[in-house]
Parts: structure tokens; C-alpha cells; sequence
């Protein structure tokens, strides 16, 4: 099972049960239950300029990627700018305040375990009193303060194989510290780690994919649910044996046990932001179906030779 469909800002609008608890808040649901996930909700949030949303507390875990402007966000007793590039994971159960600066925000918002239906009988998102003190003077995000827990910086050119191979500062803020924050890359396809228990997620994951020209994953399926938000290039698909073409706006949804694959046919780098739920296990995360189909082929053949 698998779903398609676009980001759209002209589809986004006030959710209903933020209403006297948010002001200038619109938000356009990509994936969740209505879709059919039952692990991951993603959907496009807006705040426009002068906009905010009253402390929140939810009973799922949920991290955000800021695509365009200025979002503060105030938990745990600290307050940063979010701009560009920048994801924020937000623990169950913790308070949080968002607010628009400058010319107001847009972000990407995975939620993991799937949010609630408004008719369902409960719900998952709790409103406090908005005169709570937040965490002071906003402060940009520093990934190199020991005591940043849920932030985390991408910076474009820490995709940049050739420049990385050169070497570089090893002060500068997009050199990882460590092989938990190091740029994964096999087979001409880069992966960089956003969301993960590395910044407090538990449910989830989320973080950055890029194919290189002729850089190819063959099919396969995994046991949790995928969601793809493609952001450049354009990217040939297998679903499910159905094929598709993905480009800047794109938006792939693929459920636990649904076979994809993924091409770069094009003379340019690829790209898109990619979020896993629930989190996956530490071993047997893929199954390419070209193994199994070489076990099944060397099975009937030792069945035929047995016959004869």
C-alpha cells in the first residue's frame, strides 16, 4: 500500500481544535491515519508573520524541519530560532511554544505514533495556559554545545563529497564529532541523520537523501512505514510495481511490506527528507527482493535436479 500527493499551501488551514489556542496557524495534512498509516502523521505547518501557537503538550513524539522563515520555539526551559535547515525533535510529553518571527514560518511536521481523528474517542494534543514563562531570549541553534539534546543543523554543503574528501576545519560546526553525525554515503546515495535517539526521537526518524547520477536502491521493503517529501531533482520510482516520477513538492508514502525502489536517471544530484516509524530495528531493516528471489530460483533448482 502506498500514497502520493503534493505539498500545497493553498490546501492548508486552521485545524479545528487549535482554534482560541493558535493565531495565524494553517497546516496541510500530507499523510496519517486518512491516508492509511497507522504509525507516522507528516503534514506542512504554517505560522504567518506575528502568529503563534499557545503551549502545547502532545501524547506523541513529533519533529520539525523549518523550509522558509523564522519559527521560536521555547521547551524545557531553553528558547532558540529555528530558521532554514534547522530540526527540532520534540519529546512526548513536553511542553512547547511556537511563535512566527520576521516574515512568519514554514516547516515539515513528522509525528510519530499517528496523530488522533477529531472524532476519535480521545485525544492527543493538550493546551496550557499561554502566560507560562517560555526559555528567555531566543538563541540560534549551536550543534556544538554539549547541552543541545533535541537540535539539529543541515547544512547543504555537508553533502558535498568532493569538498569533504579535501578535507576541512575540524572546528567548523558541519564536520561531525562523531560517526553518529558523519555523512553515510554507499553506492553514489548520501544519507544525513536529522531526527533520530541521537536528539531524544524515539518513535521515529527523519533525515536527508541524496542520489547521485546513476546511484540506484533496488527493490525492497521494510518492517515500518516510510514517507518521503522530495525537494530536488526528479526521481524515478518502482511502487509496488508501479512507476512513478517524483519532483521538488512530491510527497511518497509507502507502509510496512510495500516493495520500492529508487532511480536517479538524470545528470544532477536528487534529494528529499525522508521520516521512518516506528523507529527501525536493529537488524533486518531491509529485504531486497532480489535475495529472496534468488533463494526461490535455488530452491526450484535443487527440487528439479532432486526430480530428475
Amino acid at each position: 500500500m502506498f500514497h502520493v500527493t503534493r505539498t500545497d499551501d493553498a490546501q492548508a488551514g486552521p485545524p479545528a481544535d487549535y482554534a482560541g489556542h493558535a493565531a495565524g496557524f494553517r497546516r496541510q495534512d500530507l499523510i496519517g491515519r486518512e491516508t492509511g498509516s497507522h504509525q507516522m502523521t507528516l503534514s506542512n505547518g504554517t505560522l504567518d508573520p506575528g502568529g503563534w501557537i499557545a503551549p502545547t503538550v502532545h501524547s506523541y513524539e513529533k519533529s520539525l524541519w523549518i523550509v522558509d522563515g523564522e519559527l521560536r520555539l521555547s521547551m524545557l526551559g531553553q528558547t532558540v530560532t529555528l530558521r532554514r535547515n534547522d530540526c527540532a525533535v520534540v519529546p512526548v510529553g513536553v511542553a512547547h511554544r511556537l511563535s512566527a518571527l520576521g516574515d512568519g514560518a514554514r516547516w515539515l511536521e513528522m509525528s510519530a505514533p499517528v496523530r488522533m481523528l477529531l472524532s476519535d474517542h480521545r485525544k492527543d494534543t493538550f493546551f496550557l495556559d499561554p502566560a507560562a514563562p517560555d526559555g528567555g531570549d531566543p538563541a540560534q541553534v549551536d550543534l556544538r554545545d554539549p547541552r543541545n539534546k533535541h537540535f539539529f543543523r543541515f547544512d547543504e554543503s555537508s553533502m558535498d563529497l568532493g569538498r569533504l574528501s579535501r578535507g576541512s576545519d575540524a572546528a567548523a560546526p558541519e564536520v561531525s564529532a562523531s560517526m553518529a553525525t558523519a555523512l553515510l554515503v554507499y553506492s553514489g546515495i548520501g544519507v544525513r541523520m536529522l531526527a533520530d535517539q541521537r536528539v531524544s526521537a524515539q518513535l521515529h526518524t527523519m533525515f536527508v537523501v541524496e542520489y547521485q547520477p546513476t546511484a540506484t536502491a533496488h527493490p525492497h521493503d521494510h518492517p515500518f512505514e516510510e514517507a518521503y517529501v522530495f525537494t530536488r531533482g526528479r526521481t524515478d520510482a518502482l511502487i509496488n510495481g508501479e512507476k512513478l516520477t517524483l519532483g521538488p513538492g512530491d510527497v511518497l508514502w509507502a507502509a510496512s511490506g510495500c516493495d520500492h525502489a529508487f532511480y536517479n536517471r538524470t545528470d544532477e544530484p536528487t534529494q528529499w527528507i525522508e521520516t521512518q516509524a516506528p523507529q527501525p530495528p536493529a537488524q533486518h531493516s531491509y529485504r531486497f527482493n532480489r535475495d529472496w528471489s534468488y533463494l526461490e530460483e535455488e530452491l526450484s533448482v535443487r527440487t528439479e535436479k532432486e526430480d530428475s
